[in-house]
């Protein structure tokens, strides 16, 4: 039985709703007329059900793809302007006890070196970040209650929140850890946390407990019942995800929205962002061998049928996708990225030798962090550093009644700009430094009101003169 409010994984994921979501698409997919009415209500900027996207997805009608296509544009620029909210991942540990068939942490794996970072390599890794730019850091860790467990965490949380380095500071610590009790979310809030990230990896209930196997994480009511904790523990901020390749792709989609769907209806706040990663290869895992994986032109799809239906949710993508398709899908509909990524435990302050690789994933985008702020200046956006809403208390409804509102932009394009200035000012090459202040001086004409675009040129120029961290 399929309710969008129950607190029951299998309810509010139901499987007999996604199957029959996917024969009602299927029906539809050519139906011009409804296909218009989904997108006339998508235009309303209000979002669309599980099943008008899922019909949206399978829509083999050219020219209402490209419609499609264009919306997600449209929408994407309306709610999240021009700005790109950068981040990198900081991998704390890959002992795990779990035994996930795509993933090389899998407890089985006896050649992958097993790691963990004491409390002065994470102050080394952590400086490394800063010296490259970076503000905001998602925390991984393997799921291990011995050799990880919350407190190790948590100490992690505090050491990094108390590194200053030179004009260097982490002001967003967002933590994608395995599902836990409402407790340990509790003192991830209490630890100054800003979203709680946790992929569902694929919602399909037969295929999940077949991927895995064995250790905790073989729960599939457990791991997806964890945003419902979280939230019970005060967590205002949280982020859902799907790895596309698992399982069929359009299943994927349906579960992700009536997830999202599912956090709204009871706690009256949809998922804070969305990640899309597909699976790639690592240590011990050919992606080849599980048969479900999408091309290019199916995931710029998908991106653009997540962001017409969930308009006010962030899109995250990370360096597991080439420059190319990252380029593609920033048009779509995707608001964060990472740059200058290491998904190994440690490695930014030394890379780790090939042979003696820890990470999690192949990288496909391997440029710098100054490398991708410049190519992003050069296709017209903003790389924003800021993390002012976490700070300034607008999380949870409270950021989300801003975003539907529109109202979000009067903040976030003035503190993208002051946190851009400070990276080009401490962090930038001279060619990045000069296309940048191009950029700022171009987007000041672009802030309607008069008060606040003066108080932002006074902020600048404090910027220029050793002052940091001003925000809206």
């Amino acid at each position: 039985m399929y309710r969008v409010d129950s607190m029951k994984a299998e309810e509010f994921i139901s499987h007999q709703e996604i199957m029959e979501t996917l024969a009602y698409a299927d029906e539809n997919k050519n139906n011009r007329e409804l296909v218009d009415q989904i997108l006339d209500k998508a235009r309303e900027r209000k979002g669309l059900s599980h099943r008008e996207a899922s019909v949206l997805l399978a829509c083999e009608d050219e020219e209402k793809n490209q419609e499609i296509y264009a919306l997600a544009e449209q929408i994407k620029k309306d709610f999240y302007g021009n700005r790109i909210v950068m981040f990198a991942p900081l991998y704390l540990s890959n002992y795990c006890v779990n035994g996930c068939v795509y993933c090389p942490f899998h407890a089985k794996n006896k050649h992958i070196p097993r790691k963990k970072l004491t409390q002065e390599e994470i102050r080394r890794e952590v400086i490394a970040l800063q010296d490259m730019g970076h503000k905001r850091l998602a925390l991984e860790t393997g799921e291990d209650p011995v050799n990880c467990p919350i407190e190790y965490v948590l100490e992690s949380i505090k050491t990094i929140y108390s590194i200053q380095h030179k004009n260097g500071a982490i002001r967003r610590v967002n933590v994608n850890i395995a599902a836990t009790t409402v407790e340990n979310y509790r003192k991830l809030k209490e630890a100054g946390i800003g979203t709680y990230i946790l992929f569902q990896e694929t919602y399909h209930k037969e295929s999940y407990e077949k991927l895995h196997p064995t250790g905790p994480k073989h729960n599939y009511a457990y791991h997806t019942e964890a945003m419902d904790r979280a939230m019970e523990g005060g967590i205002d901020d949280v982020g859902i995800g799907a790895l596309f390749g698992l399982e069929l792709y359009r299943y994927e989609f349906a579960g992700l929205l009536m997830h999202a769907e599912h956090l709204e209806a009871v706690h009256g706040v949809g998922p804070h962002t969305i990640s899309v990663p597909r699976i790639r290869r690592a240590d011990d895992i050919d992606p080849d061998t599980f048969d479900n994986g999408i091309d290019d032109d199916i995931f710029a799809k998908l991106v653009a049928c997540i962001r017409i239906a969930v308009p006010y949710t962030g899109m995250i993508i990370s360096t597991r996708e080439s420059k190319q398709c990252r380029e593609r899908v920033l048009h779509l509909g995707v608001s964060q990225i990472s740059g200058g990524s290491r998904t190994s435990v440690g490695g930014y302050v030394e890379e780790e030798p090939e042979e003696e690789s820890s990470a999690q994933f192949d990288i496909s985008d391997n440029r710098t962090l100054d490398q991708v702020v410049n190519w992003l200046i050069e296709m017209g956006y903003i790389p924003s550093f800021c993390t002012a809403c976490y700070r300034e208390g607008r999380t949870g409804d409270r950021f989300m009644s801003l975003c539907k509102s529109g109202q979000i932009q009067n903040c976030c394009h003035p503190n993208a700009l002051m946190t851009l200035k400070e990276y080009l000012e401490d962090y930038a090459s001279e060619d990045t430094r000069q296309k940048g202040e191009a950029l700022i001086r171009k987007e000041l004409e672009n802030i309607p009101k008069e008060k606040v675009r003066k108080i932002v040129e006074k902020n600048l120029t404090e910027i220029e003169q050793g002052q940091r961290d001003f925000r809206f």
